[in-house]
């Protein structure tokens, strides 16, 4: 089977983000950028089963600015076999991502192989958690999300997904689009002389229309701001003093 897996870039989680001047979005421009933490795991992932010998293939998709290609190119040095770039101009919204997602996975045959589609289970930047879910909808696939653990065998995943009250136990057959949670794995770091060798690795470019896929914005950002600054600590004299203060100040107790 082959399986294909969307990465994005977003700023380096490391990075203390800022708010543009304008209001209108985050300070981007002399930014370290990295690739999303969540789609490191699902890419991890995709490996470890082509490892395994569930996999002929894993192929690495992006979308949005030329930039993407150095997103791609780390995907490559860890183990993905080729990559593809989808340039849009602009890093594309959810829906506009799960078209390109679902439009890549048609004209790879990710279906007919049996194979998956492995995504972050969202991204770090605008925490939207609606890409993966959306691709598997146009595509009709079954879905299994915010996995933390995931094993392939006879044509199904069986798929481990922590919820509030416990661990959800998942089965879904192929193919399918499964989403990573962090506690999924551990990913691989990548070595100097296999990004040396990811250069030579194909990247195929290509547009929204190319795949024929609608990338058009549909969603308008009112104002982003920065959140109010925490007040200053107290320091309080014992506990009696502290029970006070939760009783008669931020009554918690009774």
């Amino acid at each position: 089977m082959k399986i294909l897996v969307p990465v994005k870039r977003v700023i380096d989680p490391y990075v203390k983000v800022r708010v543009r001047a304008d209001g209108a979005g985050v300070e981007t421009a002399d930014v370290k950028m990295a690739m999303n933490p969540f789609c490191e795991c699902a890419l991890e992932e995709a490996l470890r089963w082509k490892d395994a010998g569930y996999a002929e293939e894993v192929i690495a998709l992006s979308a949005g600015t030329p930039d993407c290609a150095d997103t791609l190119r780390m995907a490559l040095a860890v183990g993905a076999d080729r990559a593809i770039l989808v340039k849009t101009g602009s890093p594309p919204e959810p829906l506009a991502a799960a078209k390109i997602i679902a439009a890549a996975a048609k004209r790879e045959k990710i279906g007919e192989s049996g194979g998956v589609i492995w995504c972050g289970k969202q991204g770090a930047d605008g925490d939207y958690n609606q890409t993966g879910q959306m691709a598997a909808a146009l595509l009709g696939w079954g879905t299994a999300l915010f996995l933390s653990a995931a094993k392939y065998e006879n044509g199904a995943v069986s798929a481990e997904s922590e919820v509030d009250n416990g661990i959800s136990l998942l089965r879904v057959k192929t193919p399918c689009v499964l989403t990573a949670d962090l506690r999924l794995n551990e990913p691989r770091y990548a070595t100097l002389p296999n990004i040396m060798k990811a250069k030579r690795k194909p990247m195929e470019e290509l547009s929204p229309a190319d795949l024929d896929a609608d990338s058009a914005p549909r969603l308008k950002i009112i104002k982003i701001s920065e959140p109010p600054p925490r007040p200053p600590g107290r320091k309080l004299a014992d506990a009696q003093e502290l029970a006070r203060v939760l009783r008669e100040e931020a009554k918690v107790l009774p």
